[in-house]
């Protein structure tokens, strides 16, 4: 045992002293990489850690931070109902529009890829416009209006299907079956445009070498040529789904209002949204936020995994 520790210590002593010889030498590109660094670590990892810690304290801004230790974690997960009904609705929207999204994003982006030129670049443009439209729910908020002015209910009065307008964004039952199309449809684009820039940086040669070597149709050609070439873009896409999928909060706020009835539309973030902005309860706030990311980074991490067999 001795003699494995020694060597362990001197090899662990070599590392270090190859780690410090190869950052002198590199000392000007790290210099580069030092105002991103700072940004960095102030705006994303600073507050990250900060908010960890404020989640075991009783923070309302005005006053001093009382330490509580786990007491916001178990009020959180004990006592709080809104947020047992928060994260229920949260994982559904996460179900629906993540990985649906996430396949149809690359179905799309798959198909449009064999147009022409000019027409996918004006295919690409209206796909991609939903995502950054900050006043894309006005139109389902007029469409699925709860009154008879409401462009779905004054068209099924006008045809007599029903006599009463459906309270489409009042009614708990119907809420979600509104609110999740809505977000799966603003949510498409950034992956959608990652795949399309992944897709045409495939080369080409590659499939006409596949042709020979024994690939027989498109399917196959997207599983061994297709897919394999694009991980890091099904890498980014699947981040991305993920963290629009659980950040969900201004369209189920804007549609179903805030709050919504019965909590119909509440979720994690909106209730985060609650507690930090509202009730000025940061310490509670923080828990949640911390609870979100911890979440987070476990989905990540199970997608990256799945990824990683894509072509073995």
């Amino acid at each position: 045992m001795g003699d494995k520790l020694k060597k362990y210590i001197e090899r662990k002593k070599l590392m270090s002293t190859d780690l410090v010889r190869n950052a002198k030498r590199h000392t000007f590109c790290y210099l580069f990489l030092l105002p991103y660094a700072v940004l960095f670590i102030t705006f994303r990892v600073l507050p990250m850690l900060t908010s960890i810690y404020y989640s075991f304290t009783n923070y309302n801004i005005l006053e001093k931070p009382d330490f509580i230790g786990v007491r916001n974690y178990l009020n959180l997960f004990l006592d709080d109902e809104v947020f047992t009904t928060a994260v229920k609705n949260t994982f559904v929207i996460a179900l629906v529009t993540g990985p649906i999204g996430y396949i149809m994003a690359f179905i799309f982006a798959w198909l449009i890829n064999e147009l022409p030129n000019k027409i996918r670049a004006l295919v690409v443009f209206f796909f991609y416009a939903p995502s950054i439209s900050g006043s894309a729910f006005l139109v389902f908020k007029i469409l699925f209006g709860d009154d008879a002015n409401g462009w779905i209910n004054s068209w099924l009065i006008k045809m007599n299907f029903i006599h009463q307008p459906i309270l489409f964004l009042t009614n708990p039952h119907n809420v979600l079956r509104v609110v999740v199309p809505v977000i799966l449809w603003t949510s498409l684009g950034t992956g959608f445009l990652s795949f399309v820039a992944g897709l045409k940086g495939i080369d080409q040669s590659q499939y006409e070498a596949g042709y020979i070597d024994g690939i027989q149709n498109r399917w196959q050609e997207l599983w061994y040529i297709t897919l394999p070439n694009m991980k890091p873009m099904l890498l980014f896409g699947a981040v991305m789904s993920i963290t629009t999928a659980f950040s969900v909060c201004s369209i189920p706020m804007q549609l179903a209002g805030y709050p919504s009835v019965d909590y119909c539309a509440r979720t994690i973030v909106t209730h985060l949204f609650d507690y930090g902005f509202t009730r000025f309860e940061m310490g509670y706030a923080s828990a949640i936020a911390t609870v979100l990311f911890i979440t987070m980074i476990l989905c990540n991490k199970a997608i990256q995994g799945l990824l990683n067999r894509v072509g073995h």
